[in-house]
């Protein structure tokens, strides 16, 4: 089953086209990393599936129902900002408080043990020590900010997680422990997942397909081996071949 489905998205802002013309289906349950240069085009395309930003053209469709005239927060979808976006005045965690952890859980009236009972090995399973839980986020690293930002997208359990470079900004001990508990949350709670990267080690470790963006369209959409193996064009061969392949055979 398709659970989105992009139909010739267009968007211009002044003279600048940043998405032309995409096309894409992502089935459900699937994880589906897109990754391209600065400017391709992908964090663009991320905010018009969230309803943040509004296509000049084409059609969103999630759950096969078009959703081009329906507000953000009636999508059932859930976009990790490249920034964060935590909550400045509250502290990472209070069990029996509005926090940055557990405020979309009081506004659906979880238990206080209920509570607990999932943030806390949330909180370990990505790094996030109890000491850290009476901070707000100024007093955060960029990267503990990060984890914290994940782990509450987490707590939403939506129909669909989108992702804005949620790894940029951790060491490489915590970028490997996270990326594998986002795969691991992902599968659990069976999501329709997409990713935007620039980073190719990411893509090949998480992705179920790829897809390629260049100046705001759509070249080649697969699998790692298949876009390395059966490149569409010579950009595609390029992209993967000036790039470590981090284990995948490439020939």
């Amino acid at each position: 089953m398709k659970n989105l489905v992009l139909r010739n998205i267009g968007k211009r802002f002044g003279a600048v086209t940043a998405v032309d013309g995409f096309d894409l289906a992502v089935n459900q349950g699937e994880f589906l990393v897109i990754i391209g240069e600065s400017g391709s085009g992908k964090t663009t395309l991320l905010r018009i599936i969230a309803g943040l930003e509004t296509p000049d053209t084409g059609e969103v469709l999630i759950g096969g129902v078009p959703v081009n005239d329906v507000p953000p927060g009636r999508r059932d979808v859930q976009l990790i900002f490249q920034s964060y976006a935590l909550w400045p005045h509250m502290r990472v965690f209070e069990d029996r408080k509005y926090a940055n952890l557990t405020l979309p859980l009081r506004i659906r009236k979880w238990s206080v043990g209920a509570i607990r009972e999932l943030i806390r090995p949330l909180a370990k399973a990505l790094n996030i020590e109890e000491r850290l839980f009476e901070r707000k986020p100024q007093e955060l690293s960029a990267g503990q900010q990060q984890r914290v930002a994940l782990a509450r997208a987490m707590t939403t359990f939506p129909q669909i997680m989108l992702m804005d470079e949620p790894l940029s900004n951790l060491d490489p001990p915590n970028r490997r422990r996270v990326r594998a508990e986002i795969r691991a949350f992902h599968k659990e709670q069976r999501l329709t997942t997409l990713l935007v990267t620039h980073n190719l080690e990411d893509a090949l470790e998480l992705a179920d397909r790829i897809a390629l963006m260049h100046e705001g369209r759509m070249v080649q959409v697969g699998t790692a081996e298949n876009l390395m193996r059966h490149p569409a064009n010579e950009y595609v061969s390029d992209y993967f071949r000036v790039r470590p392949s981090y284990g995948v055979p490439f020939q």
